[in-house]
């Protein structure tokens, strides 16, 4: 029922009455065509799934939360991953976002490094990311929407570095090595991971010179050099493999 999950601010409750908002109202009516009396399912602030049945009338949607719905098996994880994304050209973000969230991250920050070249980060996009994670989520069957945070200069990210246990920093100059060979050693113990994937043009060797010097470990993705948008995915991926039951 992954298409038809909502997330509803709030504890919520059987018996509790929730109005839908205008993007999930418009779904429930004109593309999923539900009808008063059918069920869908939402979760609450608490990350609780409920059946909920629909009340419909004209444009106004309502559910009447009835019972929890029954847990599946979760998916587990022995760390948290966060990635730090800088941003790309056009609307390339929307997909990281979109396909983070998918693969299960943490939290996602925007950040401008030196080569970056971004056109309108402003609240309306920030707004179309935060959008478009809340609705991956509900589309994957995740129970929790990952933040997308204000973006942020490279000084401020590299003052984030030290609140992670690790902090890895692909790199499309560092020794190529497979990560099948590196990448276990490099989160071992770790409970909380940043990724820090850099723009277009790559991350600049100062840059990467003060990674380095924070803690980071800049580490090689192979000898194939990946396109911004598809590096995160990599290694969220890959720590997925080595960590996920």
């Amino acid at each position: 029922m992954s298409g038809e999950r909502f997330f509803v601010e709030g504890v919520r409750s059987p018996g509790d009455v929730v109005a839908l908002d205008g993007s999930d109202a418009r779904k429930i009516v004109t593309v999923l065509r539900k009808r008063s009396g059918d069920t869908v399912e939402i979760v609450d602030s608490t990350a609780t799934a409920y059946a909920a049945r629909l009340e419909i009338e004209r444009r106004a949607v309502r559910v009447r939360v009835l019972a929890p719905m029954r847990a599946s098996a979760p998916i587990r994880s022995a760390v948290e991953v966060t990635v730090a994304q800088a941003i790309p050209k056009g609307q390339k973000m929307d997909f990281v976002v979109e396909k983070l969230t998918e693969l299960g991250v943490g939290s996602i920050l925007p950040f401008a490094s030196e080569r970056s070249v971004v056109t309108g980060s402003g609240t309306a996009k920030i707004e179309r990311w935060r959008r478009l994670a809340h609705t991956a989520a509900a589309q994957c069957g995740r129970c929790d929407i990952p933040p997308v945070e204000e973006p942020l200069s490279w000084n401020e990210l590299l003052a984030r570095f030290p609140s992670y246990d690790r902090v890895l920093f692909p790199w499309e100059l560092a020794e190529p090595a497979p990560l099948r060979h590196t990448l276990a050693a490099a989160i071992e113990g770790a409970s909380r991971i940043l990724v820090v994937v850099g723009p277009e043009g790559g991350f600049t060797h100062d840059e990467a010179r003060l990674a380095a010097a924070g803690g980071a470990t800049v580490l090689s993705l192979g000898r194939r050099i990946l396109r911004s948008e598809t590096a995160g995915l990599v290694v969220l991926a890959a720590i997925a493999f080595l960590t996920e039951s």
